[in-house]
Formats: structure tokens, sequence, C-alpha cells
């Protein structure tokens, strides 16, 4: 019998979560491309935008097939999947969710469009960041909780 505790109820939460903020905020881009193609000032540093990167991170790997990407990304989810369902660890579980999630969520944007829609153009200047989406904030977000951690953890254990 299958049994699921608080610690992976969390991790799967925040997977749900990260793919349902992504995909919601990527229909409302995609809807709006023609609006966004151009950009749209939020305020001064961000703009938002409509583009596709067949790459990954900052568009390396771009060109590479779209089922490569996609198949190398499940891979990892399935790695992440096995660690959150270990961990012990609430925070750790809401961090590979996040991670797992954003990842998903550009797998679904892989299969229908070949492509990752992305859309938050953060600026400075004439400095652009890469143009990212609410996935990589997932992902990235989650990395850095996993790199804090330990000392959220040392933290608390400290104060026992």
């Amino acid at each position: 019998m299958l049994t699921v505790n608080k610690t992976q109820v969390l991790g799967i939460l925040a997977v749900v979560g990260a793919v349902a903020t992504d995909q919601v905020t990527k229909a409302w881009v995609v809807a709006s491309a023609d609006t966004l193609k151009d950009g749209i000032a939020v305020f001064p540093g961000l703009n938002l935008t409509f583009h596709r990167n067949d790459g990954v991170t900052f568009g390396l790997l771009g060109g590479a097939p779209w089922w490569g990407l996609l198949l190398l990304a499940l891979i990892i989810c399935a790695w992440l999947l096995i660690m959150m369902l270990r961990t012990e660890s609430s925070i750790e579980a809401i961090a590979y969710g996040a991670i797992i999630g954003g990842a998903l969520g550009n797998v679904v944007d892989r299969i229908h469009y070949g492509a990752v829609t992305d859309f938050l153009d953060f600026f400075i200047g004439s400095a652009h960041w890469p143009t990212f989406n609410m996935a990589d904030v997932f992902i990235v977000g989650g990395a850095g909780l996993l790199l804090v951690v330990p000392v959220i953890q040392r933290h608390f254990e400290g104060d026992h």
C-alpha cells in the first residue's frame, strides 16, 4: 500500500503549484503575443515580452533537438523526484518540488512548441538579463533553497 507523509505532500504541492503558476502565466503571454512582441514596460528595469527559447538556460544548447532536451529534463526530474520522496526535510521537499515543477512547466512548452516561452525581461540601462519565465524562477529558487537548507537546519537545531 502506498503511503504518503506530510513532507512528501508538501513536495507534491510545490510541484503542482510551480507547474500551475508557470502554465497560467505562459498561457497569458501566448494569448498576448502580438501585444508583447515589442515588449511592455512594467516598471523601470522590467519589461514583459514574448520570446521563444529553443535552448536551455541563457540559450545554451540552442538548436539541439527539442526531444533531446525534453528527455534530459525528464531524467533529471526522475532523479529529483526520488530525492524529494526520500528526504525527511520539509524544506528540501519543497525545494525539490519547485525545481521539478519548473522543469515540468518547461517540458510542457517543449512538447507544445518545440521551445520554451520566456517573457520576463530584466535590465539595467541597455544591459538585459536573458529573458526567462516563472518555471525558471521556481528552478533557481528551489536550487537556492537547497543551498541554504543546511544553514536553516543548523539554526533550528541550535534552538532546541
